[in-house]
């Protein structure tokens, strides 16, 4: 299922998982409070079901849904590993697997660091620099854990 992330219904959901009450929503975009409310549910229909569809698409076992963040922890049955499925306004959706990589010669080096850095933002996080996108994704997931 494909997110449209430039949909108002979307930018509503983004705006209260960056933590701006409804009212607030409602008052920026100057419809009433449940119609943001209505949108809000709709949505959160939505990415449960991408969320859902991504990870039986790539054999992940859910553990883990939290909706109102998008995001979803379970674990790859062909890879044996943990596996988290999120929804980022930038980046659509994306699946991440816990592996140590070999960084330095993989050719998407630049777009792993990008795609983390833009994620944090997203959530509000700040992650220490380094050079090393493992270590980077290795942060910011755990940070999302703990965060659901």
């Amino acid at each position: 299922m494909l997110l449209p992330t430039n949909d108002k219904q979307f930018g509503f959901w983004a705006m209260r998982r960056s933590g701006t009450p409804n009212i607030t929503i409602a008052n920026l975009v100057g419809v009433s409070r449940q119609a943001v409310s209505r949108a809000l549910l709709t949505m959160d229909k939505k990415i449960e079901t991408a969320l859902g569809e991504m990870a039986h698409a790539n054999q992940i076992t859910v553990e883990t849904l939290n909706v109102e963040r998008g995001i979803l922890i379970g674990r790859s049955i062909p890879f044996n590993a943990k596996a988290i499925v999120f929804v980022s306004a930038k980046h659509g959706m994306q699946v991440w697997y816990e592996h140590e990589g070999d960084c330095g010669s993989c050719e998407r080096f630049t777009d792993c660091i990008e795609l983390i850095w833009d994620y944090a933002e997203e959530l509000g996080f700040s992650i220490e620099k380094t050079d090393d996108p493992t270590k980077m994704a290795d942060e910011l997931f755990k940070k999302v854990q703990e965060l659901i």
